[in-house]
This record gives structure tokens, sequence and C-alpha cells, in this order.
């Protein structure tokens, strides 16, 4: 029977460059990704199925009734959730599996996996976020200085993760999630039955 899989969650400010992090990871390292499902609108060249499923409020709400999802949040005037099935049939099946959520998620999946790692990426600073925010040229001023009054309220829950991991470079920044992610795997902690085999083979042999 394979290992169990490993639940990486990561999180990050609108605009650090998380979703990037995870497109990179998930093509040059083979993560399984979780697909999100959203009520908020398809950004251009986003596939339904493919970058979020994308839900009406309605469908969205009738989904949480049926316990369909492991978590989910209200952020930004939309509705975000990770859809339970995949996830679990992807653990037991011994794959990683990357939830890419925000900070009301991630604490709310801790509690539930308390073995996930949870990772946060970020900007050096509030300058070089702001610039990015408004580079992308997709959202209005007021929508900027929202999102950016949310980061600083994300901000007070940066402590709750176990990795902080800064977005300067991003193959530099896919390179080091990757290693914490490795490493994390390689803890005592999660290498018990390892351990007790070994140890039993040894007493066996000798």
């Amino acid at each position: 029977m394979s290992e169990k899989g490993q639940l990486i969650v990561i999180s990050g400010f609108s605009g650090a460059g998380k979703g990037t992090v995870v497109k990179g990871l998930v093509e040059k390292y083979g993560y399984s990704l979780s697909i999100s499902a959203t009520t908020r609108a398809p950004r251009p060249g986003e596939v339904d199925g493919k970058d979020y499923y994308f839900k009406t409020q309605d469908e969205f709400r009738t989904l949480i009734d049926y316990n369909g999802f492991i978590e989910w949040a209200q952020y930004v005037d939309n509705y975000y959730g990770t859809p339970r099935k995949f996830v679990e049939e992807e653990m037991a099946a011994g794959r990683d599996v990357i939830l890419e959520i925000e900070v009301q998620g991630a604490a709310i999946v801790k509690k539930q996996y308390p073995d996930a790692s949870l990772i946060f990426v970020t900007t050096k600073d509030v300058k070089t976020l702001n610039e990015r925010l408004t580079g992308r040229g997709s959202e209005t001023e007021e929508q900027v200085n929202k999102r950016i009054r949310r980061a600083a309220e994300e901000a007070k829950l940066i402590g709750n993760y176990d990795y902080i991991v800064v977005n300067d470079e991003i193959n530099a920044c896919i390179d080091t999630v990757n290693s914490v992610i490795l490493s994390e795997k390689c803890k005592k902690e999660k290498k018990v039955k390892l351990i007790r085999d070994l140890q039993n083979e040894f007493n066996a042999f000798v």
C-alpha cells in the first residue's frame, strides 16, 4: 500500500504571485492541484473546470448545504471553496495535493488535517505588492485598494503558517517552496511506519 499523500496549503496576498507559484509546482514537480470552486467571474483566458469551477451564488450555497467542501470562505464579495472528494481520493492514492486558498480556509483545513503543511507566499514589502496589483491592469483603483486593505487583515494571521516564502524571483520561489515541501515530508513524525519497520527488520536480522 502506498504512503498517504501530503496536503499542502499555499496562501498569499492577492498579487504576491501565489497562483504562478502553484502553477510552476504542478508543471515542474508534478503535484496534484485541487481546483477550487468560486462565484467570481472568470478572468480572460480562464477555463471552467481547469482554473476554477465557476458557480452561481445559489449553486455554491447548495454545495455548502451538502457538505461538499473541505472549507469555503467569502473573499472580496465572492465565495471560494475546496471540493472534498477530489482531495481525499488523491491523498488516499499517495499523491501530494496542493490547495491554493485564502487564510480563512487555511485555518479550517489545518483543524481537519493537522498534518497539512501551511505555506504563505508574500512580496518583500507593501510597495511591491501595490505595484504588482496595479500592473495587472485588470482591476480599478478602488478594487486594488480593497485588496490592499484585505492584505492588511491577512497580515495579522501570517503567524499561523508553518513557512513564509518571499517571492522576489518566480523560479527561485517555486524551487524554494518545493524544498520546503520535501523537507516537511521527511520529518520523523511523517515516517513513523518506516522507522518501526526498519527497527523490526534489524531486530530480526541480528
